[in-house]
């Protein structure tokens, strides 16, 4: 597959959060398309997240530490959601999990992650990934619908095999397509 050419993202910034879905490892892909179309990128990992993918990798593109901890030392009073918030140009949430949008749906800071949500005042992209039974539930559905109502932007999630071995609904974009609705949502600006 011949892959298309990189926009020219200088400038930009890109604030990514990856949770702890199985599709965490496709997002160091991501980061580095984001990175060589010259995107200042930041990186957020949930502590579910810490479980599948390390913060070295995407240190390896960004040239930065991901952050993991809302306040970065003790004797630090900076919150790091704040400076976040307010650095962002485009929030990425990818994969978010059912426990993630939840969070979000409901204005729940228990993380950097969805801290950082609740604090930001750029657009905020979801990218959904979960087993398709979980994506079909009632619940999911109702807090993507009060998400959406909020504002927030999804970005699938398309059929496919599962981590589980299922076929279905609840398989993350792929990062090409990511990057794609990167590019338009921060050209759109």
């Amino acid at each position: 597959m011949v892959s298309a050419p990189l926009a020219n993202l200088e400038g930009r910034r890109v604030l990514l959060g990856v949770s702890g879905g199985i599709a965490a490892f496709k997002i160091i892909s991501l980061t580095s398309m984001l990175t060589k179309s010259k995107a200042q990128v930041e990186v957020i990992l949930t502590r579910s997240a810490l479980n599948l993918v390390t913060p070295a990798s995407f240190q390896a593109f960004t040239g930065r530490p991901a952050r993991t901890k809302i306040f970065t030392a003790p004797e630090d009073v900076r919150s790091n959601h704040i400076q976040l918030a307010q650095w962002a140009q485009l929030y990425v949430i990818a994969p978010a999990t059912a426990n993630t949008l939840a969070a979000l749906s409901y204005g729940f800071a228990h993380n950097l992650l969805t801290c950082t949500a609740l604090a930001v005042e750029c657009p905020i992209l979801i990218a959904p990934a979960m087993n398709s039974v979980m994506w079909a539930n009632r619940l999911v559905g109702e807090n993507v619908c009060r998400l959406k109502e909020f504002g927030f932007k999804f970005l699938g999630p398309d059929e496919g095999m599962l981590a589980c071995g299922t076929t279905g609904p609840g398989r993350m974009a792929e990062p090409e397509e990511i990057y794609q609705n990167i590019v338009n949502l921060l050209q759109a600006r």
